[in-house]
């Protein structure tokens, strides 16, 4: 605030004339006329000294209110920054830190500013905020303060690697260093920011307390690149412990290869970019050991595999080093090249839960994959198992939508992220063959 000096009246004795020309502030100018001490009709002196005018009080700016105050030696960082103007508008709020830069928004009325995401932990911040009246007075106010240096931190890790390659149905995997309190996972959630080459509708799922998953409402579209952006630091992931890192990652969605298997019909198709590309004959799991339904997505590949099974020495005991083999469930289940039972491919199943392919097949399909690439059986007297893979797309969408702590979808684009209501969706009445991706991301 201004120091305002004001202009003092001398009272003179009778007879003494003061002539005052001016007498300025720093602030205002105020000027004696006529009828003040010392001035006359004439310009002359007066006869007699009259009393002396008081100066009208100077005008006064907003009173500002920073939260933090100054000299907050641990603020709470998930808390951000509060300013506010009280008898004007909020000119300018700037905020200087050598940590992650701060931006903010107004409210309508421009009586008020907040920080958009929390504050980095155990940093200073200097908050500059100039307000003014309607008369044109401003105020200016200055608040230092640090952040708190937290007692435990967690940190974030993803799944995805920089500039890999993604099957359309891979889902965003994050795991947490420190369990995430169900008070929490909101504020873990709105950290988050995704930018997509192609828009893109989705929702986080918490798969228990220390792993978070985003997955599309449907497949990925082929051929997107996602940028993800995980601003955690400052964000409280249970009481005391805090993030403190921001962890960003950028990876690609590749062609659509979409394997659908029959365990009664003994084929499997393989829809490439949507359209159906290969139709072979397979042997699945036998009737003691049938292989799981379920909609899950290829984990890894390798070539050769060398599987072991049963107990040696007993009736059943395998081991086996087999070809081009592609890993769906963390069981130990597979597509792969079967030369041994090709004669009963199409017609019998008599495998130990894998997908057998001819050995041709088994090989291109082998070149084809990659990571997140949908397989779905179906037909089979045995249910898929959760968790036996990555089995997110075992949930509907408004399964998927319950594992949010803010069960709002998330609407992605080249422009970054929001949080929706599912309920502003248009729904997905598309049709599709069995296996194919089909759009669905559309928003009213």
């Amino acid at each position: 605030m201004r120091q305002i000096r004001k202009a003092s009246a001398l009272a003179g004795a009778a007879g003494l004339a003061l002539a005052l020309a001016a007498c300025t502030s720093t602030t205002t100018v105020i000027k004696y006329g006529a009828g003040s001490p010392g001035a006359s009709a004439s310009g002359g002196s007066a006869s007699g000294a009259s009393a002396a005018a008081k100066p009208s009080p100077s005008p006064t700016g907003p009173a500002v209110t920073i939260t933090p105050g100054g000299g907050v030696k641990s603020a709470d960082p998930a808390a951000g920054i509060t300013v506010t103007a009280a008898g004007g508008t909020l000119k300018s709020v700037k905020v200087a830190t050598a940590g992650d830069p701060v931006t903010g928004a107004y409210n309508a009325g421009r009586t008020a500013w907040h920080s958009a995401l929390t504050l980095d932990v155990a940093q200073s911040y200097t908050v500059t905020a100039v307000a003014a009246a309607a008369n044109g007075v401003s105020t200016t106010k200055t608040s230092q303060f640090r952040t708190l240096t937290p007692a435990s931190t967690f940190a974030a890790v993803i799944f995805e690697g920089e500039n890999e390659t993604y099957g359309v149905g891979m889902p965003i995997i994050l795991t947490f260093s420190h369990p995430i309190s169900n008070s929490d996972k909101a504020a873990v959630e709105r950290s988050i920011e995704l930018t997509t080459s192609k828009r893109v509708v989705g929702a986080w799922y918490w798969d228990g307390n220390s792993t978070l998953d985003f997955r599309p409402r449907d497949f990925w579209p082929a051929n997107t690149t996602v940028s993800f952006t995980g601003r955690f630091n400052g964000v409280q992931g249970a009481p005391g412990v805090y993030g403190d890192h921001t962890l960003t990652q950028t990876f690609d969605i590749g062609q659509s290869v979409i394997a659908v298997a029959s365990t009664q019909t003994h084929r499997t198709q393989i829809y490439i970019d949507g359209k159906l590309k290969y139709n072979w004959p397979i042997s699945t799991g036998r009737d003691t050991l049938p292989t799981p339904d379920g909609s899950y997505l290829t984990v890894d590949k390798n070539n050769p595999v060398r599987m072991v099974g049963g107990t040696k020495g007993t009736p059943g005991y395998y081991n086996e080093l087999v070809n081009w083999a592609v890993r769906f469930t963390y069981s130990g289940d597979y597509y792969h090249s079967a030369p041994w039972s090709v004669v009963d491919q199409g017609t019998t199943n008599v495998s130990h839960g894998c997908v057998n392919l001819p050995p041709a097949a088994a090989e291109t399909y082998y070149k084809l994959a990659v990571p997140g690439d949908p397989i779905t059986i179906t037909g089979s007297p045995r249910p898929g198992t959760w968790d036996n893979g990555w089995t997110e797309w075992f949930l509907t969408w408004n399964q998927l939508l319950a594992g949010s702590a803010l069960h709002e979808a998330v609407v992605a684009g080249p422009q970054g992220s929001s949080f929706v209501n599912p309920s502003t969706l248009r729904p997905n009445t598309a049709k599709a063959p069995l296996g194919t991706a089909m759009s669905g991301n559309n928003l009213d």
